[in-house]
């Protein structure tokens, strides 16, 4: 229960629009619907579901999010062009509580450089844009793009209109992450001391991370009285990303002695939230992150360790279990069953249907027969694999590949499309991924350029699997693929054809094979 002098910071996510910019990020609908679900689940209160007149997609996802989502606000952005808010309220107005949010630049940089308008254009365009959005619904925000680097008389002076005009929100932003901590606290002091009618709108902050500050700014702007954040799952977004979601929650909670504000976030689902959004993105959260981090409550130092035992507030500030980390780990091996597996998923996040639950179990057995024991990140691998997977319209059935110093890999490797089995042998490459990667390009008859490939360990022993991730480019788009096998070039081979998948699917399964048919 939130203390008597506490007053409630509006958690605005922009995962699925700002966080989706992010490049290589992009979702596709089913993808959509799971994030935004998990936000519901997490208890945000207003959900950015995407840029409606950026692309038919984008429209078809805010739409069908905004049929979905009960509790938090639906949000749709806009640029103060009628044809972008008309687009705006037919995504949003199915939804239970739509919001539209308008923007336009104001700073002198942006005026004179991308707009070519002076600043009584500015205001003329914000007034009617704002006008035109409250004609279709009451809850509208407005935002002076680059706020941070405008002048403050101009700024007042545009927010003052926009509130007027009807905007119930003026969000703030640092666009280009310039800001300081200092100067976005004076900023919204200066606001609220100077903009006549500001009492009427809730004040926002949207800050990116391009000098690490997004955060602190955020934090600074609500000490000074702003009432919303603007932030992302793992802080992903444009350029250096977004203020991060799970870090501004967890200091609002932490140092309430400080800040006497708080969120209405469930933060028991910030790791499975963070865990989710890496997976559909294939955007890793590295391992020493605030909050979410495989390494933020990771103790190595003996004296840690000895303060820990004795007392965990020695050495932590946050309870692990209260962000959604588990203390126990090795639970689970090959006589597990399905209700032990079940829980296990449960309690990491993840809402298993029959179907799914027995598609997991026959992978988890096949994977316990290859290693001794089971860790939850094993698991949460597993599970992710299998439950978002991309239809298999190439798998891998086998391969072979020979490799030593100074010899050219030689790679025999057969692939299932449909009905057929292809099969190839080709010495080529660099090496062993390389050879299989070039010999998957020659079977599929889609040839790609790899822009991005990563491997890292799930979890730790020589047995450990090993996670894949790759970033490839078809026709000027990027595409990603994942794979998770305890043979780190099989995995490879799984990230290549989960890309690969991905194009087929994207292209509507133009792509015909090219390779050797074989019984």
């Amino acid at each position: 229960m939130a203390e008597p002098d506490s007053r409630r910071i509006v958690i605005f996510d922009t995962t699925l629009r700002d966080g989706e910019q992010s490049p290589g990020a992009s979702m596709n609908l089913a993808e959509k619907m799971e994030v935004a679900q998990a936000l519901v689940e997490l208890g945000v209160d207003v959900i950015e579901a995407g840029f409606p007149i950026a692309s038919k997609g984008d429209f078809e996802a805010v739409r069908e999010i905004a049929r979905m989502v009960r509790g938090p606000v639906v949000c749709g952005l806009a640029r103060c062009r009628p044809e972008d808010i008309d687009r705006a309220w037919e995504a949003v107005k199915h939804a239970e509580r739509p919001r539209i949010h308008v923007f336009l630049a104001t700073s002198a940089i942006h005026r004179e450089f991308k707009l070519h308008m002076d600043k009584e254009e500015i205001i003329r365009r914000a007034v009617a844009g704002v006008e035109r959005a409250v004609g279709y619904c009451p809850d509208v925000e407005f935002s002076p793009e680059d706020a941070a680097r405008t002048e403050i008389d101009f700024l007042c002076e545009v927010v003052e209109k926009a509130i007027d005009a009807g905007a119930t929100t003026v969000n703030i932003p640092d666009t280009v992450g310039y800001a300081t901590p200092a100067q976005m606290g004076g900023l919204i002091r200066k606001l609220r001391g100077r903009v006549p009618n500001i009492e009427r709108a809730v004040i926002s902050v949207h800050c990116h991370n391009d000098l690490g500050m997004a955060v602190a700014n955020s934090l600074a702007a609500v000490e000074a009285g702003a009432g919303q954040v603007e932030c992302t799952i793992n802080g992903i977004g444009e350029r250096a990303g977004n203020c991060s979601l799970e870090e501004i929650v967890m200091a609002l909670r932490t140092r309430h002695d400080v800040y006497h504000a708080h969120t209405g976030v469930v933060t028991q689902r910030l790791v499975p939230t963070s865990r989710l959004v890496a997976s559909i993105t294939g955007m890793q959260v590295q391992r020493n992150k605030a909050i979410v981090g495989q390494n933020a409550f990771a103790h190595e130092a003996g004296i840690h360790q000895d303060g820990i035992l004795k007392e965990p507030t020695t050495y932590e500030i946050m309870r692990p279990e209260d962000v959604g980390f588990m203390r126990s780990d090795l639970v689970l091996g090959k006589h597990s069953g399905r209700a032990a597996l079940a829980d296990r998923a449960r309690a990491l996040g993840y809402r298993l249907t029959g179907e799914q639950l027995n598609t997991v179990f026959e992978a988890f057995k096949a994977l316990a027969d290859k290693k001794k024991e089971i860790y939850d990140a094993d698991l949460a691998a597993l599970v992710e694999e299998q439950i978002r997977a991309v239809t298999e319209l190439w798998s891998l059935d086998s391969y072979e590949v020979t490799s030593g110093t100074g010899r050219k890999p030689h790679v025999s490797l057969t692939l299932r499309h449909g009905d057929q089995v292809l099969t190839t042998q080709k010495s080529a490459g660099d090496g062993p991924i390389d050879a299989v990667f070039l010999a998957i390009a020659e079977l599929t008859g889609i040839h790609v350029v790899c822009k991005d490939f990563r491997v890292h360990s799930v979890t730790v022993g020589q047995d450990a699997q090993g996670e894949v991730t790759v970033q490839v480019e078809h026709d000027g788009r990027l595409y990603r693929g994942r794979g998770v096998s305890t043979d780190s070039v099989e995995a490879s081979a799984k990230a290549f054809l989960n890309a690969i998948n991905r194009i087929v699917t994207a292209t509507n399964g133009a792509a015909q094979p090219a390779g050797e048919t074989s019984a």
